[in-house]
């Protein structure tokens, strides 16, 4: 059984740099990414049967969150210990470095997906518009005010709005390490702050140029999850202890809201039990009146509100129990202690997990022409399992190809 760490002294953090062991890489941190990532690509296929079974079917939080989270720990290693390392400036350079990197990622994905739909709806056969699905008809028919705000990050269409959410919680990281330097609650304050700004203030960003529509995911409330798995894995924030209490806290957490955070689940409470379906329809449309009245809606995604937060971390403390100390059930399930096929599995889940901005990019491309192969075909139970598989196979190479090309093979000797 883990305990928690002792209290911190987070004056430390004035002038202490963080200890080493804090930039090795977590295998917890790329397996459970990796299985964000085989989520979202689910997620993104259209009209695809399978996403009826994901988690955020089930629950308030879903796959965006363990990416937010799990990026936040990943930054903890990869630029935390850079500012502790090298000072408050070369971490700083170093961000705006990844900075420039996501923004580019993000530009080269709108305009090659744009690109291919449209080719799509010049070449093939669809009856419909796969410009029109994806809402990018305003692009086309005033190109130039909408390639502006594409580059200005004024034009965020919903398809392509993760990205540019997680380059402006980038660019908050340096704030909050000048301001952890000087308190860490002062650092927690703002973060807070912020997120409490964007879910009951007006603090957002737009998301195109001829509509007040705001960016689906406001970094400014999604700024708290990725700063929680960076504290945790900075060390600001102590880890918490595996005990039965609070597993069974966690598991109840996620229980107790499936009514009410999954119509699935309605519709089966409906069908075995019609007078508590219709207490949950009402508390429902409670809900969503609540938001249509006062803008404020505990479920919220663009806002991350307060539900999503505790059922994630509900969620994470369970992954995090079941992962063991430092991941050592992790290790032994790549090791091959559950057999061949599993070591396997592991070991192409955490590789995506490595390659994430790869994988995640390609994904979201593939997405649309997996979707565009389902129309050819037509959807089955087979063809669904077909396309599923055809394109966890196909992030599963792109993680490989990124992590050979990112080795610079071409610098190694000759055997």
């Amino acid at each position: 059984m883990a305990t928690i760490s002792p209290p911190m002294d987070f004056a430390a953090f004035r002038t202490a740099p963080t200890p080493t062991a804090a930039r090795q890489r977590d295998p917890r941190l790329d397996f459970y990414r990796g299985i964000a990532m085989f989520i979202i690509l689910v997620a993104h296929i259209p009209t695809n049967a399978w996403a009826n079974w994901i988690p955020a079917r089930f629950g308030f939080s879903d796959a965006t969150e363990i990416f937010v989270f799990c990026s936040g720990m990943a930054s903890a290693i990869a630029f935390g210990g850079t500012f502790a390392r090298r000072g408050w400036l070369m971490g700083t350079a170093r961000v705006i470095f990844r900075c420039w990197q996501v923004y580019w990622a993000h530009i080269a994905l709108f305009f090659t997906v744009a690109a291919m739909m449209a080719a799509l709806d010049l070449y093939g056969s669809y009856e419909g518009s796969y410009v029109g699905e994806l809402n990018l008809v305003p692009f086309f028919e005033n190109t130039e005010q909408h390639i502006v705000g594409i580059f200005t990050l004024t034009y965020v269409p919903n398809f392509f709005d993760i990205l540019p959410m997680y380059l402006v919680v980038l660019a908050l990281m340096p704030v909050m390490m000048a301001l952890v330097r000087v308190n860490f609650w002062l650092a927690a304050a703002f973060s807070v702050a912020l997120w409490l700004a964007a879910g009951f203030g007006n603090l957002h960003l737009p998301a195109e140029p001829l509509s007040d529509r705001e960016w689906f995911f406001n970094p400014f409330a999604w700024q708290l999850l990725f700063f929680t798995g960076f504290g945790l894995m900075r060390g600001w924030i102590p880890k918490p202890p595996v005990t039965k209490t609070l597993v069974w806290i966690a598991v109840a957490v996620l229980v107790l809201s499936l009514p009410f955070a999954s119509w699935k689940v309605v519709s089966w409470i409906d069908a075995i039990a019609p007078q508590l379906g219709m207490k949950l329809h009402a508390v429902w449309e409670g809900l969503d009146q609540m938001r249509n009245n006062t803008g404020f809606d505990p479920r919220d995604k663009t806002d991350f509100a307060i539900l999503r937060y505790v059922h994630f971390l509900s969620l994470a403390y369970l992954a995090w129990a079941a992962a063991g100390d430092s991941g050592r059930h992790l290790v032994a399930l790549r090791d091959g202690v559950a057999g061949p096929v599993w070591q396997a599995v592991s070991a192409a889940i955490t590789k995506v997990g490595q390659q994430s901005l790869a994988v995640f990019v390609f994904s979201m491309a593939a997405a649309r022409l997996l979707g565009f192969v389902l129309d050819l075909t037509g959807r089955s139970a087979f063809t669904f399992m077909v396309i599923n598989l055809c394109g966890f196979l196909l992030i599963t190479l792109v993680a490989y190809a990124a992590a050979w090309f990112k080795s610079n093979p071409w610098k190694a000797k000759r055997q």
